[in-house]
């Protein structure tokens, strides 16, 4: 009879591709990420961001007049490829004893740490962006209009706004919040528990508290392109390698350890589709 080893139980190749699929479950700021894997399998961990400015509107050229030409500017920023990276050790008594499921909670935490290592990244590179409207007040629908206002729009696009979920007592007492669970239809964003002047709202722990303002810093980010399809999306992530997991067997103490590793680096791609709303933690 065939008998049943810790190598069975814990295989680096299975396990990678279950803790792959729990990261994307638990990530919330990062499915509005671009994901940019052209990095993969090229030397170098260094990547320079360019913020390009408009070249302004067309105007009109008489009949055999020269058009001026503008300048492409653009600004940039420079950001490095990390590892983000996390490991336990289980003993043999604990992976044979039965008593629930060990290796499938490692999976669960390493997936865990991972997406909120990536999610945390990712709210940081939005608190870069250069739109700010700030408030004396509690999260509330005349502000946030006010905030989605910077954004100039000519045409109405989808927005989301992450939000802390001490927040939501106020979102959900104001009168024009619409609770996801009153939708028509089926929500269209991951973790979306609402709208309120046309946005999505999906709760975080990873928006900011400012202790120095007492205010909650609320990103509201564009998800629509706005032209042709060539302009970039307010956030991307470059993915140098994706989950990777390995395991190491110490048989002196019987154990074994299981990690996982993910080298990427997230950066604001385009600050004009995201701006930051500050509203007050709580009443003055």
């Amino acid at each position: 009879m065939a008998k049943t080893t810790i190598a069975d139980i814990i295989n680096p190749e299975v396990m990678a591709d279950m803790i792959s699929a729990k990261i994307q479950n638990k990530i919330v700021v990062t499915p509005f990420a671009k994901v940019d894997d052209t990095l993969v399998g090229v030397p170098g961990d260094t990547i320079t961001v360019p913020q390009y400015a408009y070249i302004g509107d067309a105007e009109f050229v008489g009949e055999g007049e020269t058009a001026e030409t503008q300048t492409l500017t653009a600004t940039s920023t420079t950001v490095t490829i990390r590892k983000a990276m996390k490991a336990v050790e289980l003993t043999d008594e604990v992976v044979l004893a039965g008593y629930g499921n060990p290796v499938g909670e490692a999976n669960t935490q390493i997936a865990k740490a991972i997406a909120s290592k990536v999610d945390a990244d990712a709210m940081e590179a939005l608190l870069s962006a250069t739109l700010k409207y700030e408030s004396d007040n509690l999260i509330n629908y005349n502000d946030i209009v006010d905030a989605v206002d910077l954004f100039e729009e000519e045409l109405n696009s989808e927005k989301v706004m992450f939000v802390h979920p001490k927040q939501m007592t106020q979102l959900r007492k104001n009168e024009l919040f619409i609770s996801a669970d009153k939708y028509n239809c089926e929500t269209v964003l991951y973790g979306e528990v609402g709208m309120i002047a046309n946005i999505h709202i999906v709760m975080s722990k990873k928006v900011r508290l400012d202790a120095d303002t007492n205010c909650y810093i609320n990103p509201i980010v564009k998800l629509q392109e706005d032209g042709d399809g060539d302009d970039a999306p307010a956030l991307t992530i470059y993915l140098k390698r994706d989950t990777n997991v390995e395991t190491e067997r110490n048989t002196l103490s019987r154990t074994t350890a299981i990690s996982a590793d993910k080298f990427y680096t997230v950066a604001l791609s385009n600050a004009s589709k995201v701006v930051l709303a500050s509203f007050m933690a709580s009443e003055a």
